[in-house]
């Protein structure tokens, strides 16, 4: 299988998240790609990263953001985490996507949305300096939110 490398862009935290991943399937404005979670345990509260939980993430390059679907190392569903980004920058050996700071987690039976860092967000100031970006970001959240509602791709993989 082919396996691309994964860039996760953080310029507010002047970081980049960078690993590899088996391409699912890929397009000039879509990616399907697996990876695996290769770090310790992180308990955020509402889901555990464990070692070893599968990632089936999607990535946009016509969308301003990218949805990672989470499961545990047997196969069981454990939600969906989304970021808010820009459009993703889709090539032949990489994946480049520059996060915003918005995110939205939704529970596996999809009955539970949680909006997170939404201070991380506002703090960033780009409701002055860059109105167009903030409003897309906006946008953005408001589609994942009703996609994750309805059921439709990439929330229909229950």
């Amino acid at each position: 299988m082919k396996v691309v490398t994964v860039r996760l862009l953080k310029p507010q935290k002047n970081h980049t998240v960078t690993y590899q991943a088996e391409v699912i399937h890929m397009t000039s404005t879509y990616a399907l790609v697996r990876a695996r979670w290769d770090r310790p345990r992180i308990d955020l509260g509402y889901v555990t990263f464990e070692t070893g939980d599968v990632f089936f993430e999607h990535f946009y390059a016509n969308r301003w953001y990218n949805v990672f679907e989470l499961r545990s190392t047997t196969g069981a569903l454990k939600g969906w985490y989304c970021n808010v980004t820009r459009p993703a920058i889709i090539g032949a050996e990489s994946i480049t996507s520059e996060d915003l700071d918005l995110d939205l987690f939704v529970s596996a039976r999809r009955d539970h949305l949680l909006r997170l860092d939404v201070e991380e967000f506002e703090a960033r100031g780009l409701a002055q300096r860059d109105p167009q970006v903030y409003a897309a970001a906006h946008i953005a959240l408001e589609e994942l939110e009703r996609l994750a509602v309805a059921g439709e791709p990439p929330f229909n993989r229950i």
